[in-house]
């Protein structure tokens, strides 16, 4: 657990900083406002904020996601009157500050928001974008891919940030609160700084080699030339400043200003240590790629599963069609009725299949012709539903559907394998009390992004691009997410709103790369169809199959007989000690909020609301 010795200064400051203005979507004289709001938000805070609960239950909203400090930002801005857009920008910004290998304004992420006064869902694309040079070989030398290692620690892997301008694109379209006083909470426990604990210990002593290649990130992250000791207070006063430099100039101040500068001239000629080895390759952004960046207001995808409205993130990303196509496949299933060997030999298959389609057809829609309604056609999931048979196993790599002309069983082209895609992200999920609701999943790419801090600024910059084909999987079919001038890379990225008769239900999502999709997905159906509360259904041990060869367990189910029964059939396995870290909220039937994070994964989530009430 992470405790932060400026969180109690921070967002008592907020709390009443936010009484200015009344939140969006709120009745009139429901903000709160006046001298005494910041008093009364402290003394309802709940004592012990800081230690981690996975799960928490009560009125007026909620915030999950895997900080305590994070969490506790978001629900300050909740008891002051704010709605879950502004919750959701301070939750994000205090993740900037304690996971900042998975989360922070050098990266990207996707934002799904349920309106409850206009009963619709809308979402933001706010993914990293390679320069206008870029070109298919981006990733090559002399017609060859480089070595991957090359591309993740490098300039050349850097994705334009699409963090900042998300979070000005919400708050200028749902929030109620200007940015400067929701960065207040994170620009104080910068300053201030949080406990250190054994992930965020974990983390960086997996990235100490090539950390102490960049001496911006080793003076950082390896304070005295040392791992942070787990118990000590870790500070980031550079980072405090720039978000206090974004928060009086605004994100212009990243985009088309001095921040731009540091970002483009880091990227360009990374500050190596003269003793490294490594090779670090440069990148080719410039200033007129920040100039450009925008990020884009679209349309989610959507199906009907189980008679509810499942919403998710549409192109770029790959969750909203993956997740939905697999979903319609399963739909003429009853997973609840099957024994749990036959339910997850079903929602391998279901995976195996949709990430097969999604290898072939997803991309960015603005370099691809990516048919989104075809995917998400329950005409489509049939034709594909047919190939799975309950006494035998699929092979991967499978061949792709056709989504334009779907015919039982048919392929439409050669089989290609899944890339590889980086697994560290983090997730956040919010709920106000008038029923409007955030999953936000924001992302560096890999652990530490690209290993390569902003001298001065105190943040990493990602490592996005490396989430592009090096090179056609396959030669023989074409591949629609290889680099091109301005492209995002395709993600993975899955958050996901469930709605039941235009009214939310529940909205859960996960880090994980690649496997965030089944992540999402298994935890959908195990709340839906098994039975399991929010919770456990996020806590139940996981597999993750991606049109791979074998499928991953994770040790709970590696050690279990249901391995051997699920191997009787064919399946293949490999272990992956951990698989995801979800977070989710619930709308309960008495009006009632419930937020659920991780029991045990990456050391737990926190799941707070702001009046809590009891168990459901």
């Amino acid at each position: 657990m992470r405790r932060s010795t400026a969180r109690t200064l921070a967002l008592v400051a907020l709390a009443g900083s936010l009484t200015t203005a009344g939140a969006a979507g709120a009745p009139a004289g429901m903000a709160g406002s006046g001298p005494g709001a910041a008093a009364k938000a402290a003394k309802h805070r709940p004592a012990g904020t800081a230690v981690k609960e996975p799960v928490a239950v009560g009125y007026g909203g909620a915030v999950a996601s895997v900080d305590a400090d994070a969490s506790a930002a978001g629900i300050a801005v909740l008891r002051a009157g704010g709605n879950a857009v502004d919750a959701a920008v301070a939750t994000a910004a205090a993740l900037g500050v304690t996971e900042p290998y998975s989360a922070g304004i050098g990266g990207g992420g996707y934002f799904v928001y349920y309106d409850a006064r206009r009963g619709r869902v809308q979402t933001i694309d706010g993914r990293e974008t390679a320069p206008a040079s870029a070109d298919s070989h981006l990733f090559q030398e002399n017609g060859v891919p480089i070595p991957f290692d090359e591309a993740v620690t490098s300039g050349l892997g850097v994705g334009v940030p699409g963090t900042p301008a998300t979070w000005d694109t919400a708050l200028r379209a749902w929030g109620s609160r200007p940015l400067r006083t929701l960065l207040a909470p994170a620009e104080q426990l910068a300053r201030g700084g949080f406990t250190v604990d054994a992930t965020f210990r974990a983390q960086t002593a997996g990235n100490e080699s090539r950390f102490r290649d960049f001496p911006d990130t080793a003076a950082l992250f390896l304070p005295g030339g040392q791992l942070p000791v787990v118990g000590s207070t870790f500070k980031n006063p550079d980072l405090a400043d720039t978000y206090a430099e974004l928060g009086r100039k605004g994100i212009d101040a990243l985009y088309h200003g001095r921040l731009a500068r540091d970002i483009v001239n880091t990227v360009r000629k990374p500050p190596v240590d003269p003793a490294a080895t490594r090779r670090v390759r440069a990148g080719d952004q410039t200033l007129d790629d920040f100039d450009d960046y925008a990020t884009r207001r679209q349309a989610p995808t959507h199906v009907r599963y189980r008679g509810l409205d499942v919403y998710g993130m549409a192109p770029s990303s790959s969750g909203g069609t993956t997740v939905g196509e697999a979903l319609n496949i399963l739909e003429r299933t009853d997973l609840g009725s099957l024994s749990q060997a036959q339910y997850l030999h079903r929602f391998i298959e279901a995976s195996r299949i949709a990430f097969a389609d999604r290898g072939r057809w997803v991309g960015d829609p603005e370099a691809e012709d990516v048919p989104t309604r075809g995917l998400l056609s329950q005409d489509f999931a049939d034709s594909r539903a047919c190939l799975i048979k309950d006494d035998a196993v699929l092979t991967s790599p499978l061949a792709p559907g056709d989504p334009e002309d779907p015919a039982d069983c048919k392929a439409a082209a050669p089989a290609a394998p899944t890339t590889y895609e980086g697994e560290n992200t983090t997730h956040l999920t919010v709920a106000d009390r008038w029923g409007n609701v955030v999953a936000y999943t924001l992302t560096l790419e890999q652990t530490g992004g690209s290993g390569l801090t902003v001298p001065g600024r105190g943040f990493l910059l990602n490592n996005e691009l490396t989430d592009f084909s090096f090179s056609p999987a396959n030669p023989a079919v074409h591949d629609p997410n290889l680099p091109g001038p301005g492209k995002r890379p395709r993600s993975s990225i899955s958050p996901t709103i469930v709605l039941e008769d235009g009214e939310p239900v529940l909205a859960v999502g996960s880090p994980g790369g690649a496997s965030i999709i089944t992540t999402v997905l298994q935890t959908l159906i195990g709340h839906l169809d098994r039975g399991l509360p929010l919770v456990e259904a996020i806590a139940a041990p996981r597999a993750s199959q991606r049109n791979q060869t074998t499928t991953e367990l994770e040790p709970a189910l590696w050690d279990s007989p249901l391995r051997g029964q699920l191997a009787a059939l064919g399946h293949g396995f490999r272990l992956n000690p951990e698989i995801g870290a979800a977070t989710g909220v619930q709308r309960l039937p008495d009006g009632r909020w419930l937020a659920a994070a991780e029991k045990t994964r990456r050391g737990g989530g926190s799941a707070m609301v702001v009046r809590p009430a009891g168990t459901p």
